[in-house]
């Protein structure tokens, strides 16, 4: 069967409760493989999907839901949903994406964890969420009436172009 299959069936055929708890412990298992990946610096992967389970101590299933979540953070995509135990698995991680990316996802957990600390400094880091957060900002383009004035005459917009 195929990881993302598993990852899937495992999650969708059970109770809120079972669900709850097998994320739990799926979040468990990720943090612990983020801080080997991260202060090891193994930004590279290359082997079987077998070989990653036992390596970084993932069930099978808990492979599909890693691999699905870490696709977009990788310099070229895996094709998770075809991804089988014994598949070949070869990825390049982008730290930069991969930090971003755990900011949208919103798990303070995995980017705050001082193993970042191998691959970023704090201010590296600060500025990365910094940069996030300004480019998650509504801009407005609307020009007030009080505002410069867009034609550039250095008047207010309602004593020039307003009027």
């Amino acid at each position: 069967m195929k990881l993302f299959d598993l990852w899937s069936n495992k999650l969708n055929n059970c109770d809120k409760q079972t669900a709850g708890a097998l994320l739990n412990a799926y979040y468990e298992a990720e943090t612990e493989v983020y801080k080997k990946l991260l202060s090891e610096k193994t930004q590279t992967y290359t082997g079987t999907v077998k070989a990653f389970s036992e390596t970084y101590n993932l069930e099978m299933w808990q492979v599909g839901g890693f691999m699905d979540g870490i696709n977009t953070s990788l310099v070229e995509a895996v094709a998770v949903d075809r991804l089988e135990e014994e598949s070949e698995l070869s990825f390049t991680i982008d730290w930069k994406q991969l930090f971003i990316n755990m900011m949208k996802a919103k798990a303070e957990w995995l980017w705050t964890l001082e193993e970042w600390d191998n691959i970023y400094t704090l201010e590296e880091r600060a500025a990365i969420e910094k940069e996030y957060k300004s480019s998650r900002q509504a801009v407005s383009t609307k020009v007030g009436r009080n505002d410069p004035c867009p034609c550039g005459s250095g008047k207010k917009y309602k004593n020039c172009c307003m009027e």
